[in-house]
C-alpha cells in the first residue's frame, strides 16, 4: 500500500508492530515506522528504504505504487540500516536505477553490501546540489553527524517538502501515531523527545548548524524516517532549536533515585511532596525499573535533577551509575543539580555521583550533598526543607 502526501510524492513506508528494542537499546512499546518516499515526475526517485525486517512489504509497497515505471533513482539520505537495508535488493530489482548519496555514504556503501558492484551506478552530490525530476527538484544539503557523518537531507522548493533523514522522527508506529499526518505535534512531542536526546542529543551543535543552514527554505511539510508526516514543521523545527541549545524545556524537577532496599525510594518520595507543596511540579524515576531512556529525555527537559542513590561496593548503585554515563555520552549540560547518597556504614555514592557530574558542562550543584543512613530518619527532615527550599527557588 502507499498514502499520496501530494499529485507527486507517495508515502510507501513500513509499520513495525512488533519490533522491542529500537537499535536494540530503546524500547518501542508502540513499535517504529521506517519511512520511505516515492517522487512521480518525468523522472521517479525513491527516498531511502526500510529495515530488513520489513523489506518485503517495502518492495510491495514500492512495486505498487510505480504503477509499472522503473526507477530512476534511489537517493539514500542516511545510511542507518533501519534505512538502508534493502538497497541491494532494489538495484537487483531495478538494474538501470542509480544510487544518490553523498560522498562520505559512497565510501562505506560497500562495509553494508558485501559483494554489491556500485561501479557506475552510484552519484555523489554535495552541499547546494540539485536533482531535476523534471516539474519537482531535490536540492540536497549535508547534514554531518545528524546523527551519522554521512546524512544528508533534500528539499522540494516546488511544494516546500523537506525530507529531513532521521532529523523530527520519533518512536512509533505511524499507525499508533493516528495515521500518516500530523497536524498537531503536541501528542508528537514526547516521543519525539525522547527520541531526539537518546540518539540526537549528543550533536546539538550539528542540529543546530543544520538549522540555521534551512532557515530561509520555505518549508511546508517535514518527512522524516520515522514517524508520521508533519504538518506543522515551524513548530516542530520551534522544538528542535530548543532542545538542540540544551535549554531547558521547562522548571520541573526530576527526581531520579536508584534505591537497593526502599530507604532511598522513601526519600525521594518524600521529597517530591514537599516541593509539589512549594508548587514545584515534580518527575518521579525509578532508575532500577524505568526505562533509561525515559530519565535521560526527562533530566534534558527538566531544569533541575535530584539524583539521589545508595552506596555499592565503595561505589554507587549502579543504576545511578548507568544513568549519569548516559547522560555524559549524550552531553547533557546547562542544568542545576543535587545530590543525595545513602550509605549505612561508610557512603560513597555522593563523591562518585560528584565526580560524574562534574566531568559535564554548566552542571551547577544546589548545596551540599545530602547523607543519610540507611533510613530517612526525623533529624534527616530539616537538610531535606532546606534542599527543597533551594530547588524551588
Amino acid at each position: 500500500m502507499y498514502t499520496k502526501i501530494n499529485d507527486a510524492v507517495r508515502y510507501i513506508g513500513t509499520d513495525d508492530g512488533t519490533l522491542d528494542l529500537f537499535e536494540s537499546q530503546y524500547p518501542v512499546p508502540a513499535g517504529m515506522s521506517y519511512n520511505s518516499y516515492l517522487i512521480c515526475d518525468r523522472k521517479t526517485a525513491v527516498l531511502d528504504t526500510a529495515d530488513i525486517r520489513m523489506g518485503g512489504q517495502w518492495l510491495a509497497n514500492l512495486d505498487e505504487a510505480l504503477e509499472g515505471r522503473e526507477p530512476d533513482y534511489l537517493v539514500v539520505h542516511h545510511l542507518e540500516p533501519d534505512h538502508s537495508a534493502m538497497i541491494a535488493a532494489a538495484m537487483r530489482k531495478y538494474p538501470s536505477m542509480t544510487v544518490i548519496c553523498s560522498k562520505p555514504a559512497a565510501g562505506m556503501l560497500p562495509q553494508f553490501f558485501d559483494g554489491t558492484d556500485f561501479e557506475g551506478r552510484c552519484v555523489t552530490v554535495g552541499e547546494g546540489d540539485v536533482l531535476e525530476l523534471g516539474e519537482r527538484s531535490l536540492r540536497f544539503f549535508m547534514a554531518p553527524m545528524v546523527h551519522w557523518p554521512e546524512v544528508m537531507v533534500s528539499w522540494m522548493p516546488e511544494d516546500g517538502l523537506l525530507f529531513s533523514a532521521d532529523a523530527f522522527g520519533t518512536f512509533g508506529t505511524v499507525e499508533n501515531a493516528g495515521g500518516l499526518f500530523c497536524r498537531d505535534i503536541a501528542p508528537w512531542r514526547d516521543e519525539a523527545a525522547r527520541y531526539y536526546f537518546n540518539i540526537c542529543g549528543k550533536y546539538g551543535a550539528q542540529v543546530g548548524k543544520l538549522l540555521d543552514k534551512l532557515g530561509g527554505l520555505w518549508v511546508s511539510v517535514l518527512c522524516p524516517l520515522h514517524g508520521p508526516v508533519l504538518l506543522d514543521p515551524a513548530s516542530a523545527v520551534g522544538a528542535y532549536r530548543l532542545w538542540s541549545s540544551y535549554t531547558p524545556e521547562n522548571s520541573s524537577v526530576l527526581i531520579a533515585f536508584a534505591s537497593i532496599h526502599g530507604g532511598t525510594a522513601a526519600l525521594a518520595g518524600r521529597l517530591a511532596e514537599m516541593l509539589e507543596s512549594k508548587g514545584k511540579s515534580v518527575i518521579l524515576r525509578d532508575l532500577s525499573r524505568c526505562d533509561l531512556s525515559l530519565a535521560v529525555s526527562d533530566a534534558f527537559r527538566c531544569g533541575t535533577t535530584v539524583f539521589a542513590a545508595s552506596s555499592y561496593d565503595a561505589g554507587v548503585f549502579p543504576p545511578m551509575h548507568d544513568f549519569l554515563w548516559h547522560l555524559q555520552i549524550k552531553g547533557w549540560q546547562n542544568r542545576k543539580a543535587a545530590v543525595i547518597q545513602n550509605g549505612s556504614w561508610s557512603p560513597t555514592a555522593g563523591r562518585l555521583m560528584c565526580g560524574m557530574l562534574g566531568e559535564m558542562k554548566n552542571i551547577e550543584l544546589a548545596g551540599e550533598v545530602l547523607t543519610i543512613r540507611s533510613r530517612m530518619h526525623e533529624a534527616d527532615i530539616p537538610a531535606l526543607e532546606a534542599m527543597a527550599d533551594a530547588l524551588a527557588r
